[in-house]
């Protein structure tokens, strides 16, 4: 059964990055592309180079849609769903995610 963890505060993710966090032994990369509460957590791991990358990589918009760009081969990943623009059969998983008394809380 999936349930809230504590990760981290606000704060403590500067708009228009990402950090990554463990959870339940899942390496989670959680993204903050603006100053406001909206987040997005997926996968941490690229399915194209199979590393611990997706935490480190560039935020974009494309076509009104945000995307985080892979730092080692270039794909994007839609940041709502994780689906993958280049390849949707290698999309990455995608966890609920929000903001609790200033906390970050992923659900996994």
């Amino acid at each position: 059964m999936s349930q809230w963890q504590s990760v981290c505060e606000l704060q403590q993710i500067l708009p228009a990055t990402g950090v990554c966090a463990l959870i339940n032994g899942q390496q989670i990369a959680i993204f903050r592309p603006y100053e406001d509460e909206q987040l997005y957590a997926l996968s941490n791991i690229d399915p194209f180079a199979e590393a611990s990358v997706l935490s480190r990589g560039l935020i974009a918009e494309h076509q009104k849609t945000l995307w985080v760009a892979s730092p080692l081969k270039k794909q994007r990943f839609r940041l709502s769903d994780g689906v993958c623009l280049e390849d949707p059969a290698r999309s990455v998983a995608s966890y609920p995610v929000r903001v609790s008394n200033g906390h970050v809380e992923i659900c996994a």
